[in-house]
């Protein structure tokens, strides 16, 4: 399994910015402004031939017992529970406080690996920036980095992840079990439905959250075709997750998404559709999954309540446009057969080959019912495309200055595809690629 990273330290001196720039994105809201991350954000990053999780974590006051930072640190603890390596960071400009003496005791107690990194030092002479951090007694040497421009951020992951073997960063292939993640919140019904699609009583099921802890795998046959379920612990609410056993459910569940060829995103429809659902399916779409959305709980509901929550969850999930969704009972097994037969679409899509004649005509056909438009002086030329990969699938095309072309038009072009290939409930990508110019390195 992939190697879990977290970061910690006290508020205001660039998890978040950190965090950002391990997995590459904008996930976490930065801001100048102590105690803005509350909960621990989860993502994917990869450093030369390393993949790992990544976890950002609110700021930690090992002090505190009640009120908001009392649920911070609780946690940041939950976080460091699932560590497999831990940096810790730390302000170069304000120097060593009271409250990174207290953090560092407290890291010192862990049988973790612990980096320590010291933040906000462009422009700052390394070792001076560094030097008065070895009070904090911590195995590693301080290692000087701008999180908010790069500097040394990977030279520290790749010294924090020295000792971890090298994991690939693919879900299993194509001929292989197909692998079905059922994911989702405590209490939904993950259990209830694995159960309901094997014919038996194969999960524990009880009205209690939390009941599955660890990620569960399930073989059996749908149409002739064998398949492995792997029923996962349920992705918990900030501030519930707080007994011991239960600290490793997150990370478990990530990793069953990260090894699944499709995932069945169940949702309660007796209950509100949550951010913490939006998020479970952004990482879905993140790590590239095919993908099902099942809204258990249905035969409870009068039709007032059911076009409430159709239009809640169409609202809230608007970003996953490409899966279908379907609103099930799994203790009565209404919709099962229909859930199922979509979760085999999904794979075949998620595999589909896409030949390049086929794909340089849609692309050509599209192009001339809707041409690129011009930034500025130029108008981009897009010439053929090939299938760059599957599983999800990737769309490679070529041309001149793909640069310029926007966002609204990949999403025209992705809509196309779909339609003409018939691609069902898996993200599709596409990639540019720019032709040399041959002019660009002639004299005028």
């Amino acid at each position: 399994m992939k190697p879990t990273l977290v970061i910690v330290g006290r508020p205001n001196v660039g998890k978040s910015t950190l965090f950002n720039r391990i997995t590459r994105s904008r996930d976490a809201i930065v801001a100048d402004m102590p105690g803005l991350t509350r909960d621990r954000h989860y993502g994917a990053g990869r450093v030369g031939d390393k993949s790992f999780l990544v976890v950002d974590t609110g700021g930690l006051e090992p002090a505190a017992t009640e009120g908001v930072l009392a649920e911070m640190a609780r946690q940041t603890k939950a976080a460091l529970a699932e560590s497999d390596v831990i940096i810790f960071i730390t302000d170069g400009r304000a120097g060593v406080t009271p409250q990174d003496l207290r953090i560092a005791q407290e890291l010192r107690r862990l049988s973790r690996p612990v980096w320590l990194a010291v933040n906000k030092t462009e422009g700052m002479n390394a070792a001076v920036a560094t030097a008065e951090f070895h009070e904090l007694g911590l195995a590693s040497d301080p290692i000087a980095i701008s999180a908010a421009h790069g500097d040394g951020v990977t030279d520290l992951v790749e010294a924090a992840l020295e000792g971890f073997p090298v994991e690939e960063d693919i879900a299993p292939a194509e001929g292989d079990v197909p692998r079905v993640a059922i994911v989702g919140r405590p209490n939904v019904g993950k259990s209830t439905l694995v159960n309901a699609l094997v014919g038996e009583e194969r999960m524990i099921t009880f009205d209690q959250p939390g009941t599955t802890r660890d990620s569960i795998e399930v073989a059996f046959h749908y149409a002739d075709k064998p398949y492995t379920l792997i029923d996962t612990a349920g992705v918990r609410r900030r501030g519930k997750v707080f007994e011991s056993v239960e600290k490793f459910s997150v990370v478990k569940t990530l990793q069953a998404i990260d090894y699944a060829n499709v995932v069945v995103l169940v949702l309660d429809a007796q209950s509100d559709i949550s951010e913490q659902d939006a998020h479970i399916a952004g990482f879905i779409l993140e790590r590239g999954r095919a993908l099902v959305v099942a809204v258990n709980k249905w035969d409870g509901l009068d039709q007032y309540a059911r076009e409430q929550v159709k239009g809640a969850v169409e609202r809230k999930l608007k970003f996953l446009a490409f899966a279908r969704i379907y609103y099930i009972s799994a203790a009565k097994g209404e919709g099962l057969r229909a859930l199922f037969a979509a979760v085999e679409r999904a794979y075949r899509s998620a595999f589909a080959k896409l030949p390049t004649p086929k794909l340089t005509r849609t692309l050509m056909e599209a192009v001339v019912k809707q041409s690129p438009p011009r930034k500025g002086l130029i108008r981009p030329k897009l010439r053929y495309a090939h299938q760059g990969g599957r599983n999800p699938p990737v769309i490679v095309i070529h041309g001149n200055a793909l640069d310029a072309v926007p966002e609204t038009y990949r999403r025209y072009l992705e809509a196309v595809f779909r339609e003409k290939f018939q691609l069902e409930g898996t993200p599709l990508r596409i990639e540019w690629r720019s032709g040399r110019n041959p002019f660009a390195k002639k004299q005028p």
